[in-house]
């Protein structure tokens, strides 16, 4: 049975041992009768930096999307049993092997870290001849960069403690976690998972900004698009929180401005502007630059086929935190 060291250590030697293993390996009937060796393990949790295995499972595992069907077939086992290691390493399920689960919360919490392992396992992949074809680089890592969460800056470590910290006393008295390791578990779980709704609204949104329209990857700026929820992370319910029509991005400017409240959206898609902030954007030419429509225009601005917001966040916003 693997143990920490197995994941954390690995060597690009036991990556390639692993492969082998894999390349050997004949379909697994059910997917649960052959215990996943490390390289499995670890690019589940890769994954797990894509997409929510929470979205998915029981019927609807085959309608995941990739990486799930490619490390289905290179691990010859069925969608369902790749979204079940997805949730052992967050935690999700309390019958999760034990080093899977905090191997999988020290590595959340260290992208640096992470990024060269998940390199290391890609390079040994491609030495025992496993084509991109079979394992396609899923986070773009492979020639460069480094693994980034996005949509990080709506969190703070004190938000994320006083919210999940009912979760964090009752999962700790019930498993064989002593509360320290268990706040990690679920603070490095909240944190990813933040990263796929917000890449999710990013791409939901064409990687611009709702309200003005600015696509700051045209200038190699992509950061500058802020991706937060309409109802606050702090406010939502765990389901609410990976929602992407709970979503919405906006420029730096718009972002903070709907955030506190001085903008918002009806049911209709129409955005409204703060009566102090319209007043101010009459009489102040800079005022004007930035929130005079335009450059803010009437409604949201949103690709085609784009999942609009839910019409209850929109109010949920408009009644809670706009400045009327």
């Amino acid at each position: 049975m693997a143990d920490l060291a197995d994941y954390l250590n690995l060597t690009e030697a036991q990556a390639r041992d692993h492969f082998r293993v894999l390349l050997r390996r004949g379909p697994v009937p059910g997917g649960r009768q052959v215990p996943f060796v490390p390289a499995e393990t670890l690019l589940c949790l890769a994954a797990s930096f894509v997409i929510s295995h929470r979205r998915y499972g029981g019927t609807t595992a085959h309608f995941a999307p990739e990486p799930v069907p490619s490390l289905a077939r290179l691990f010859s086992r069925p969608p369902s049993s790749i979204l079940a290691k997805m949730a052992n390493l967050d935690g999700s399920r309390s019958h999760g092997a034990r080093w899977d689960i905090l191997a999988g919360a020290i590595l959340r919490d260290d992208p640096v870290r992470f990024t060269r392992i998940y390199r290391l396992l890609l390079q040994a992949a491609r030495a025992q001849g496993i084509s991109q074809g079979r394992l396609p680089d899923f986070l773009a890592l492979e020639d460069g960069g480094e693994l980034v969460l996005l949509g990080q800056e709506e969190l703070s470590q004190s938000m994320l403690e006083a919210a999940l910290r009912e979760q964090i006393v009752a999962d700790a008295a019930g498993a064989a976690w002593a509360e320290r390791d268990t706040e990690r578990i679920l603070l490095a779980s909240a944190r990813v998972g933040q990263h796929v709704f917000a890449q999710n609204v990013l791409l939901n949104c064409g990687r611009r900004c709702v309200f003005c329209g600015l696509r700051p990857a045209a200038f190699d700026a992509g950061r500058m698009l802020l991706a937060g929820h309409i109802k606050p992370w702090k406010d939502s319910t765990p389901r609410e929180r990976l929602d992407p029509r709970n979503g919405l991005a906006a420029c730096p400017a718009h972002d903070v401005a709907f955030d506190t409240g001085l903008l918002t959206v009806n049911g209709g898609l129409r955005i409204h502007v703060a009566p102090t902030l319209a007043d101010a954007a009459r009489t102040d030419p800079l005022t004007r630059q930035y929130y005079g429509q335009p450059p803010v225009r009437g409604t949201l601005i949103l690709p085609p086929g784009a999942q609009v917001p839910a019409r209850k966040y929109l109010d949920w916003h408009r009644q809670k935190i706009f400045l009327t």
